[in-house]
């Protein structure tokens, strides 16, 4: 439901701009280009892209709360180590519940669940967010910006999917266990594209992800009113 004009007036700033950062205008993926190997590399199911995608917004979740925490106990020359080994302990729990919960997923990840120790995004936003600001704002910021990685996560992996087997949602029940007749096929005797689910696929679609929010960006720009600037008045001479 839409929130009410008094609702939504109680939201801070500050809030507002905290999800519109991390979802849309500096979203990660789309915006800072930060994270693609991982993006690129398992965004061919949907199962898989949603399995790095909740696993990206644990860590990111947990190393950023750990981090606004312990912002005033940490010196500068000690920050970043810091940082890595707090993002690498959260990695690591997010791998052992993949191994212990979900097995054939952890297996069809393999090297990129490690790899998210690594993802620019996650430390960067310990590094520019998380260490200047409180707790709440700090897994607000953690939150958002996972959600917008993980929703072109999504996308790509429906995008390619589709375009690959002609079905999507195949395999859900890698991920959770009721899921096992989730698969749709989206007509029957589809010739499937195999360059959708190949390496190059994913920056084709990528690409095409970037220059549609390019387009959305400058069509809501042109849309926008003008604020017009004011006439100055005349000056008028006075003589004595």
């Amino acid at each position: 439901m839409p929130l009410s004009k008094s609702e939504s007036s109680s939201i801070s700033p500050q809030t507002r701009d905290i999800v519109s950062q991390g979802l849309w205008s500096n979203n990660a993926a789309l915006v800072q280009l930060l994270g693609l190997c991982p993006l690129l590399a398992v965004s061919n199911s949907v199962v898989n892209a949603a399995g790095l995608g909740l696993a990206t917004i644990g860590v990111l979740l947990g190393s950023n709360g750990i981090v606004s925490l312990s912002r005033h106990r940490l010196t500068p020359a000690i920050r970043l180590p810091i940082f890595v080994l707090i993002i690498a302990t959260f990695t690591t729990c997010a791998e052992l519940l993949l191994r212990a919960f979900a097995i054939e997923l952890y297996q069809a990840l393999g090297i990129f669940i490690p790899l998210i120790v690594t993802n620019c995004t996650i430390l960067g936003r310990a590094e520019s967010f998380a260490s200047k600001n409180t707790l709440g704002p700090s897994l607000l910021d953690g939150l958002m910006t996972g959600l917008g990685f993980a929703a072109v996560l999504l996308v790509l992996g429906m995008l390619r999917e589709l375009a690959g087997t002609g079905a999507v949602f195949a395999n859900m029940d890698r991920l959770l266990p009721f899921a096992g007749n989730w698969t749709l096929q989206v007509a029957s005797g589809y010739k499937p594209f195999l360059l959708a689910i190949l390496p190059p696929g994913a920056f084709l679609f990528m690409g095409g992800l970037i220059a549609l929010k390019n387009i959305l960006d400058k069509k809501r720009t042109n849309q926008s009113p003008v604020k017009q600037q004011p006439t100055p008045g005349k000056r008028v001479r006075v003589t004595g």
